[in-house]
């Protein structure tokens, strides 16, 4: 999609970091303007399509500012994108203001690109569905005074004349209405769609994908590096130079607190060589699973699909550059690819992953609004990659928990020599502060892309096109397909799930928890939306329930 260029106005207190931010913006291309002393004349003045607005401008209350936008007819369609210190809290209280996204400081210029994008793609569909409106209100109100001129001389024309007259205004004022109906549905299914689809990604998508996973992991914690057991070891080393040079009567405090340290440092030790172990025999057993959604009309049964394609292959679009949808297409079907983790769990094929996994409709709010207009899904395909297996396993869902977030999908992996992973027994395998390890996919397709160098993915993004399928069989092909590993303790133990804090995201669903008799005690169904946190897991219990015996 080529996102037209908008006016951006930036509203922030400290000067580096709004010439920081106007320097983003305007290499992006945008028209900038920072000027905002005036609150909400100056808007109106600039009309932006968008604000980017620190937490705390200068002689302003930017609360007061973004209550002015969002509560005027002139400027509420008005994006505002927020910049606050902080972590969830403060942005929930962002968001909770009226801003229509929130962004952490310090931000990366790649996400905030990537959010006005989106929010100016939203924008400009409900700019344009307003304008429709606007003028199909015009007609209305025309086609009512033609009624009232009618009406005025009704008596002067034969009742079969009547009659004609009030079936063309029942027809036109019934077509009018199901235009508003159908392009308000065309927008709402058009935004939904944005805000879930990848689509095909091209040879510079991926290598853009690829470059922001790697900075991701760069700046996050290193699996192989536990900053906690470099810090015992520089405290061990501290206290043995403090015991060597200290007085006698010291000395023993000392000692004692270096027998405390060198026994967490073993304990971590030991906790590093049960993952190892964990890792060495399991990570074979874990897939990658990818589920391809098409959506269709629930009345008639059609699929939707793109309106055409252009003479280059893409799809036709409005004059926004948005890709029109029809029933009644000529161009591809309209798709939606979602991963997941899953892992085996015995040798006739069944794999235990999520609900929301197998079923990615299920209690998910961006897919209730296409299927609030009509459509309802349907799954096309659903594949899972395991290590070291050079193509993708057909699979299909076998059960669904009535109670919890679990299912179990069934392939065919005979032959191929994967080991079906052990299972906990009882409740009592879960201890609260005992030590887990998680094995998934987070981040999915972007994670295994960070792993590849810059001429493979030149290589996976020439062969395949783009489409995500076709990356999938390519990095199987080169076996890139492999589990991302954190670890982490229990913090508490409920029944109906694991409190833990290894950590996961978006696509490591469905992951297996391992204790540290190297047996699977839950399955990870946490929806984060980034690393850290408490996260959550479903006693295996649930998911056994569910195996033929």
């Amino acid at each position: 999609m080529n996102d037209k260029a908008g006016k951006l106005l930036v509203v922030e207190s400290d000067d580096a970091l709004r010439e920081h931010i106007v320097m983003v913006l305007s290499d992006a291309g945008y028209e900038v303007s920072t000027d905002y002393r005036e609150g909400l004349k100056a808007v109106l003045a600039f009309n932006p399509d968008a604000v980017v607005m620190g937490a705390d401008p200068p002689q302003l209350d930017c609360c007061d500012l973004l209550s002015e936008i969002k509560g005027s007819e002139r400027t509420r369609n008005i994006r505002v994108v927020m910049l606050s210190p902080g972590k969830s809290a403060e942005r929930t209280r962002g968001l909770d203001l009226g801003a229509d996204d929130v962004l952490s400081l310090p931000f990366d210029p790649h996400e905030l690109l990537s959010r006005l994008r989106s929010q100016l793609r939203n924008k400009f569909v409900e700019d344009e569905s307003l304008e429709r409106l606007r003028k199909a209100e015009e007609n209305r109100n025309a086609t009512q005074q033609v009624v009232t001129a009618v009406n005025e001389e009704r008596r002067t024309l034969r009742v079969g004349g009547v009659v004609i007259v009030a079936v063309l205004i029942v027809a036109g004022l019934a077509a009018f209405f199901f235009y508003r109906r159908t392009q308000q549905q065309n927008t709402r299914v058009y935004a939904a769609l944005t805000r879930l689809q990848t689509g095909v990604l091209t040879q510079q998508q991926l290598m853009e994908r690829s470059r922001r996973a790697l900075e991701d992991g760069q700046r996050g914690p290193s699996l192989a590096t536990d900053p906690e057991k470099l810090q015992l070891k520089k405290k061990s080393e501290d206290l043995r130079a403090q015991i060597a040079s200290s007085q006698a009567e010291d000395a023993s405090a000392l000692q004692n607190q270096l027998t405390v340290v060198e026994g967490r440092l073993q304990k971590l030790e030991s906790e590093g060589k049960v993952a190892q172990t964990i890792i060495q025999s399991y990570e074979p057993s874990v897939c990658l699973i990818h589920v391809v959604l098409g959506f269709r009309d629930h009345t008639s049964g059609l699929r939707l699909h793109y309106a055409g394609l252009t003479s280059s292959g893409e799809p036709t679009t409005d004059e926004h550059n948005n890709p029109l949808l029809s029933l009644n297409g000529d161009g591809p079907e309209v798709r939606l690819d979602v991963f997941g983790t899953g892992f085996l769990a015995s040798a006739g094929g069944q794999i235990l992953t999520n609900h929301h996994v197998a079923e990615p409709w299920w209690q998910n709010d961006d897919l209730k609004e296409l299927l609030s207009q009509g459509l309802e899904p349907a799954i096309v395909e659903m594949t899972a990659y395991f290590p070291g297996v050079p193509h993708g396993i057909a699979i299909n869902t076998e059960r669904i928990s009535s109670t919890a977030d679990v299912a179990v999908v069934r392939g065919n992996v005979s032959g191929l020599r994967i080991k079906q992973i052990t299972l906990a027994e009882g409740r009592g395998s879960a201890v609260s502060g005992g030590p887990v390890v998680l094995l998934g996919y987070p981040t999915a397709l972007d994670a295994i892309l960070a792993r590849a160098g810059a001429e493979t993915l030149q290589s996976i993004a020439t062969a395949s096109k783009g489409d995500p399928k076709q990356v999938m069989e390519e990095l199987a092909r080169r076996n890139l397909i492999r589990p991302t590993t954190t670890q982490g303790h229990i913090g508490d133990v409920l029944p109906d799930k694991i409190v833990y804090d290894a950590q996961t995201t978006s696509g490591g669903s469905g992951g297996p928890l391992f204790s540290n008799e190297g047996k699977v005690i839950g399955i990870n169904f946490a929806m984060v939306r980034e690393f850290g946190g408490s996260n959550f897991a479903i006693p295996v219990g649930y998911g056994k329930s569910l195996l033929n015996p």
